[in-house]
């Protein structure tokens, strides 16, 4: 087969899965998916569970149990303790969970790369001028959950979560064939903006960006499932105090968490696009 027809190729099978998976009734597949995960008639669930199996790498082994009543149950599964040792250095900030590295570097003033040819601006994403200013000339990194790992995200570091500014909005897919064609993906899908402080004064950033199939996230701090029914932005103020390694929450499926990082802060020399990195795993170093 010719270059050519390679490219033609690829470029044919990226059409098919972005039309598959974005030009549908997005909302309405979203919101089905989140009833129909947790029905837990024993047929429906092993059905479900072997149909995931076989489009994806689902490997339960790290799992706390394999006895799920419903596919939602393994969606959100726990981790056997152990599963992920977290680096014990008080000067790294951590993975807050398992995924693959997408777009990370330094900001260029305000403004980030989602894809090759696509960029998007702090404010268009966190809508804060406060926590724009922070970040100008600062350090972010992409972290992309897959369908088949574990969907729960820690604390990175010994923090306090001072706020939380939930928006509402669309639920494009996170894949990379969808971020070179979306613009401002990650700016219009739901997301919450996840502000905390470290022991050392310094505010890290976490904003946990849905998907289709994923309608929500829990916050274990929050009285309340971030889902499309509330409007936002909404403004949150709280004062949860988390160990490093602590479990924050949870994606209803999996989707995408872009880190953020003052001035002072920069990726581990050993990271890269593309590179597997586990909860606990080092991510930030000084700079």
């Amino acid at each position: 087969m010719s270059i050519r027809s390679t490219l033609m190729h690829v470029a044919a099978q990226e059409d098919i899965h972005f039309l598959l998976t974005n030009r549908i009734p997005r909302r309405f597949v979203t919101q089905f998916m989140g009833w129909f995960s947790r029905i837990e008639q024993p047929l429906i669930r092993d059905v479900s569970l072997r149909t995931w199996q076989t489009f994806a790498e689902l490997e339960l082994d790290d799992a706390a149990t394999t006895d799920f009543k419903s596919m939602h149950e393994c969606f959100v599964r726990a981790l056997r303790p152990g599963a992920r040792p977290i680096d014990p250095d008080p000067a790294l900030v951590t993975s807050p969970c398992d995924s693959i590295v997408g777009a990370s570097g330094r900001i260029e003033g305000e403004e980030l790369i989602q894809a090759k040819g696509f960029h998007y601006t702090l404010h268009d994403l966190l809508a804060d001028q406060e926590l724009v200013d922070l970040y100008r000339d600062g350090t972010y990194v992409t972290l992309r959950l897959t369908s088949s790992m574990y969907h729960r995200f820690h604390a990175p570091a010994d923090c306090v979560v001072e706020r939380v500014t939930y928006f509402s909005g669309d639920t494009w897919n996170t894949h990379p064939i969808a971020l070179k064609r979306v613009e401002k993906l990650f700016c219009k899908n739901e997301r919450a903006v996840i502000r905390t402080r470290l022991g050392n004064g310094q505010m890290l950033t976490m904003v946990p960006v849905a998907a289709i199939l994923i309608a929500s996230i829990r916050l274990h701090f929050l009285d309340v499932l971030l889902h499309l029914r509330h409007q936002g932005p909404n403004v949150i103020s709280c004062c949860a105090r988390l160990s490093k390694g602590e479990e924050m929450g949870w994606f209803q499926h999996g989707s995408t968490i872009i880190v953020f990082a003052p001035k002072g802060l920069q990726l581990c020399g050993h990271i890269r696009p593309g590179d597997t990195i586990r909860m606990g795993q080092a991510l930030l170093q000084p700079s």
